[in-house]
């Protein structure tokens, strides 16, 4: 098992020459907000749209060198902070119209409530008054 063992690890040394002496810079940069931040130590006041990594693309004959850059997710923006503030908004008039109906019915219920009761009273007080005249 030993021979076997060492005779694997000198064989890895063998091949994977090319691949582990050599590093190769990343492709891509950081996507994400709070990434990019951490990356070039920025604050939240600092505007990270002016440090997202650019990717060079490679030139076509006679045009000007463009890059490409990653749409930045988690970014702050004006509309998502108004998009935030209508469901905020949306969702504290869903409760005051239900607080609204909840007592509107509760007063259906007690006023139904009200009517049957007397219904009843009516009813018993009649009964009693055709009992005690027949006696």
């Amino acid at each position: 098992v030993q021979n076997t063992k060492q005779w694997y690890q000198r064989r890895v040394a063998i091949t994977a020459g090319g691949l582990t002496d050599v590093t190769a810079p990343r492709r891509l940069g950081p996507k994400r907000v709070g990434k990019i931040r951490k990356l070039f130590n920025l604050s939240k006041e600092d505007d990270v749209r002016q440090y997202v990594v650019h990717r060079p693309l490679p030139e076509k004959d006679g045009k000007k060198a463009r890059s490409k850059a990653p749409k930045i997710q988690r970014l702050v923006t004006p509309a998502r902070i108004q998009r935030k503030r209508k469901v905020l908004a949306l969702k504290k008039q869903r409760t005051e119209k239900n607080k609204v109906q909840a007592a509107e019915f509760a007063k259906l219920i007690a006023q139904r409530l009200r009517e049957k009761r007397q219904a009843l009273l009516s009813r018993r007080r009649s009964s009693n008054r055709t009992s005690t005249s027949s006696a």
